[in-house]
């Protein structure tokens, strides 16, 4: 009895060893990030939310795969092929709409620091990925002193075009039904 509570003890104290030695390899080696957002991000996307106010609804760090979706008739392999690409392409923020949270305006903000900078090179498939989805791409630079004002006026300068295209609704709604609307004609002159 006494050299079982012996085995199983020295048992025990082998199997914290082992786990204290293996502790690098675990299955799961994560631990919790101090911050989600960079300062420069954190302070942007207070920025953008005084700017938008109500209006739309911010996602941030969005995958590209994650707001577009291939067209009916690719063929699977430039379809596969452009999936992993956007699989790997990131959108720091997105402006959605409020009621069906669909995507309006895609920001990028562009550091300029160092040699490479961050996204301070135009990534052609981005750019042309949400040209193809119709879905606008804003590009920001990094710097101080941006107001609200500012982040708001870019917005509705980059959805200027898309608002126009799309068919306005008048000012006063007709009291017509549908069917009385069939039967107008156009007057016929002999």
């Amino acid at each position: 009895m006494e050299l079982t509570i012996i085995l199983l003890m020295i048992l025990i104290i082998v199997a914290i060893g082992a786990i204290k030695l293996n502790g690098d390899n675990l299955a799961f080696p994560f631990k919790k990030r101090s911050n989600l957002f960079t300062p420069v991000e954190r302070s942007f996307l207070d920025l953008i939310e005084s700017a938008v106010g109500d209006q739309y609804r911010i996602v941030c760090r969005v995958r590209l795969s994650d707001i577009l979706t291939l067209r009916q008739g690719t063929d699977k392999k430039t379809g596969r092929s452009a999936m992993l690409k956007a699989n790997s392409r990131y959108l720091d923020f997105i402006l959605c709409d409020k009621q069906d949270l669909s995507p309006v305006v895609a920001v990028d903000l562009v550091h300029q620091q160092g040699k490479e900078g961050y996204k301070s090179q135009r990534d052609w498939f981005v750019s042309s990925a949400l040209d193809a989805a119709r879905i606008p791409h804003l590009r920001i630079k990094v710097k101080s002193g941006y107001s609200a004002k500012d982040i708001r006026d870019c917005i509705d300068a980059k959805l200027a075009p898309v608002r126009y295209k799309e068919p306005k609704k008048p000012l006063v709604q007709g009291t017509m039904k549908d069917d009385a609307k069939s039967s107008l004609n156009r007057p016929v002159t002999a």
